[in-house]
């Protein structure tokens, strides 16, 4: 990492951004058709739909080897140039106001909220929190504290990691509800494209096992989140969850299998996404 510390970056903390869009009812149709779900009945858009609106729009040629936006060294830049190439969607905090609708116009405001410089098992680690107001046609729908990680590169050469030791099998028995299913590629192309998301961790595979070291595709962290909240509302109804935390744990890998876990009711719901080994993927909980 370079001499640059938190230090040099406070310029960045308070800084804001607007995004404009529209909630495109043949866009919407997409995402439902890729999750596999029919539209609620009363016409609104499913939560977490969201994600998919206001997007970074960096030509192609600005792309970095990673397929992310190269950070440039700019006072116009939104983010600083922090120096760690390796950047996770760590985790987010949501509060869900009021639902979407087709054809709504959509506005998000975003303000860096901090920067935090860490020491962690792996390396250095510099923690971006961004505070997010989505509006439809003036009226906020969702706010959001998004938890972004920038690491250091994997160690040159080194081999794909192995899945890490879970517990044992995975028991769905002591929760409420539990789907099972297996990511595939088809399913992370179109999540990435309904996102505008060019990470090649997610589309190429000699990338994502010989330059960062995983095993096989990664599985979008918000991708998992998701598919939680896709299972709440399978299990309460259409836009009941008023609030949804997660938080990733561990990769969730292309081909392996998911298992997608909800128990508790009102402001006390506890959900995980789970390899089939047991391991934890990601931990979330809600209020609905």
């Amino acid at each position: 990492m370079s001499a640059t510390t938190t230090n040099d970056w406070q310029a960045w903390i308070g800084r804001e951004e607007t995004r404009r869009d529209q909630v495109e009812p043949a866009a919407v149709t997409r995402w439902l058709a890729t999750l596999d779900r029919a539209a609620p009945a009363d016409g609104s858009v499913p939560q977490a739909y969201h994600w998919c609106l206001c997007l970074p729009d960096a030509p192609t040629a600005t792309l970095g080897a990673d397929g992310h936006p190269v950070r440039a060294d700019s006072d116009d830049s939104f983010l600083p140039p922090i120096p760690l190439p390796r950047r996770m969607w760590a985790a987010s905090k949501v509060e869900f106001l009021a639902p979407l609708r087709p054809g709504q116009s959509v506005q998000r405001n975003s303000r860096v909220a901090s920067i935090t410089e860490k020491q962690g098992g792996t390396g250095k680690l510099v923690f971006a929190e961004v505070a997010h107001e989505t509006l439809g046609d003036g009226a906020l729908c969702v706010r959001e504290t998004q938890s972004i990680v920038f690491r250091e590169p994997a160690p040159a050469g080194a081999p794909p990691a192995p899945p890490p030791p879970g517990t044992a099998s995975f028991d769905p028995s002591a929760w409420d509800a539990h789907r099972a299913l297996v990511p595939a590629e088809a399913l992370l192309f179109r999540y990435s494209a309904l996102t505008f998301n060019s990470h090649r961790i997610h589309y190429d595979l000699p990338y994502a096992t010989q330059e960062e070291g995983y095993r096989g595709l990664v599985v979008h962290g918000p991708l998992t989140a998701t598919l939680l909240l896709d299972l709440a509302q399978r299990h309460f109804g259409d836009n009941a969850v008023r609030r949804f935390d997660f938080r990733g744990t561990s990769p969730a890998i292309c081909g392996e299998s998911l298992h997608l876990v909800l128990r508790g009711a009102g402001d006390a719901v506890e959900l995980g996404a789970f390899a089939a080994d047991g391991r934890q993927v990601m931990a979330a909980t809600a209020a609905a």
